[in-house]
């Protein structure tokens, strides 16, 4: 199975992949409107041929989206359309992400150097909650990622950070990691 295709847990990078298909193709617009209804005894050309091209581009659209997601996921949305499935995938797995989120976050933040650990193992550590934040839509800056290790560090380290900061150098992870 591909990676773009929507399994669940992956909802927010295979929505954003979507969209970017769609900004592309000037369909996004499908995903948020419901298919206009019109009267059947209009005459308005206008409001007839927009209805019947949104019609058009939601089939298109629903194609795309099924062709891209978990045969399971799939099964459950053969009649609708993008914008009820949109909503409906976003209540769904929005909150999940959500809650993986706060998660690994709060896991960043309190997490510390012990005593009889390595430094290179707890900044590996530290980078891949930093990579699975990065991984569910959240950009993390460089110089918050730098603070937050500073602050994972213990007491025996504040002379270093003392003068990490009064140098006020940039530099990146790896850099800090090799300072370290």
């Amino acid at each position: 199975m591909s990676k773009d295709k929507h399994i669940g847990p992956n909802y927010m990078v295979w929505m954003r992949n979507l969209k970017m298909t769609l900004h592309y193709e000037n369909k996004e617009y499908v995903l948020k409107n419901y298919v206009l209804e019109i009267d059947e005894a209009t005459t308005i050309h206008e409001e007839i041929f927009e209805r019947k091209q949104h019609i058009d581009d939601a089939t298109k659209v629903i194609c795309i989206m099924n062709a891209t997601m978990a045969p399971d996921l799939k099964r459950s949305y053969e009649d609708s359309w993008p914008y009820e499935m949109n909503k409906d995938l976003a209540q769904m797995f929005h909150k999940k992400v959500r809650d993986e989120r706060y998660e690994v976050a709060k896991a960043l933040m309190v997490y510390k150097l012990k005593e009889w650990e390595f430094v290179c193992a707890h900044l590996k550590k530290m980078q891949r909650h930093i990579e699975i934040l990065e991984k569910l839509n959240v950009n993390v800056e460089k110089e918050l990622c730098i603070d937050m290790v500073c602050n994972s560090m213990p007491s025996n380290y504040d002379q270093f950070i003392l003068t990490y900061h009064l140098n006020n150098n940039e530099t990146t992870l790896t850099e800090l990691h090799i300072l370290l």
